[in-house]
């Protein structure tokens, strides 16, 4: 981080580790977070660090409350609660699948930053064509929501769709989605042919 700022924020790095594999019900994580954010109050002069809570395949099949949406669903609502009076932060991920469409709905309307990432399938001919560079391509990263502070203008983003490749296998790299190029030779692109016009005989208006 370059402005001093940043950096006093990111110098303390106070780590707090639970699994909730074993817990019937998110009672037990829900006084965690709250004794963990106590450490971060809002209303402090002397913000010498943020807080970080991070909770990994929240809705896994794993977990014994993996059937409890509505208890899940409480148990965000109160975490975004308790994050709003806090210097933190928490990031949550979850598999869209595991919910009902009305939870999972539920759960990205309650995100202030929404992501998604979904992996390449392999092999794909289409993809191949369309992308550059497709062979180092591990996956997408889909940008749906950005979180914006005192005000309701929205976040008009130069890009939305990014393409995740792991360089080295040790760095995750972020580049925009690029376009295959126009095959010159037959005047089409991407291997593909299409007309506007909607009969085969020619006519005044095809083009």
């Amino acid at each position: 981080m370059r402005k001093p700022l940043e950096r006093q924020f990111l110098a303390g790095r106070p780590i707090d580790c639970v699994s909730l594999l074993d817990s019937s019900d998110l009672s037990v994580a829900q006084d965690h977070c709250a004794t963990f954010l106590t450490k971060f109050p809002r209303n402090s002069s002397n913000i010498a660090s943020i807080g970080r809570i991070a909770i990994q395949s929240f809705c896994s099949p794993l977990c014994e409350y993996s059937d409890k949406e509505s208890e899940m669903l409480s148990f965000i609502r109160l975490l975004k609660s308790m994050l709003m009076v806090s210097n933190a932060v928490a990031i949550v991920t979850f598999p869209p699948s595991m919910l009902s469409p009305s939870s999972s709905t539920r759960l990205q309307h309650m995100a202030d930053t929404l992501l998604s990432v979904k992996a390449i399938p392999d092999g794909d001919k289409e993809l191949e064509k369309l992308l550059t560079g497709y062979k180092d391509i591990n996956g997408f990263l889909n940008i749906h929501k950005v979180a914006r502070i005192n005000t309701q203008v929205p976040v008009i983003l130069e890009a939305k769709t990014f393409s995740m490749s792991l360089k080295k296998r040790r760095f995750l790299a972020l580049e925009c989605l690029n376009q295959a190029p126009v095959d010159g030779s037959s005047g089409t692109s991407y291997g593909t042919s299409g007309s506007c016009s909607g009969s085969s005989k020619s006519g005044a208006l095809d083009f």
